[in-house]
């Protein structure tokens, strides 16, 4: 699960490098100035995952089931967060029905908040 965190955070740092650029150059005659803010919103939350799946991968040793799910969470919850806006925000110019993606956006948040909760709880028992 370790290698596995460290991977996936590096992945989410590269792609969330290249859809920022994306975002930045291609996309500013493509979408809207709100759409625009949604999706770069969508690409900050993912770089902000990936530095904590990184730092998480170094600090936790993934011997406890809790600290594996510090980590499915934030994998998942990310996933769900940043696809689910960037789907959102071309869903004028490819016709995606936003209704049915924008209930996921809040569930892959909260996933995240629990992910950031659960290793603040492992911080607090671990007495540092």
């Amino acid at each position: 699960m370790k290698n596995l965190t460290l991977i996936i955070g590096a992945v989410y740092g590269l792609v969330s490098v290249i859809l920022g650029a994306f975002g930045a150059h291609a996309l500013k005659k493509v979408l809207s100035i709100d759409k625009l803010a949604s999706f770069e919103t969508g690409v900050k939350y993912q770089m902000y995952s990936a530095l904590f799946l990184l730092i998480v991968g170094y600090i936790l040793k993934f011997e406890t089931p809790s600290e594996k799910w510090i980590s499915i969470l934030m994998i998942a919850g990310t996933f769900l967060f940043s696809v689910s806006i960037y789907l959102l925000a071309f869903s004028e110019v490819a016709a995606i029905p936003s209704k049915a993606i924008g209930p996921i956006t809040p569930l892959g948040g909260l996933l995240m908040i629990i992910s950031w909760a659960m290793l603040i709880f492992y911080f607090v028992k671990a007495k540092f």
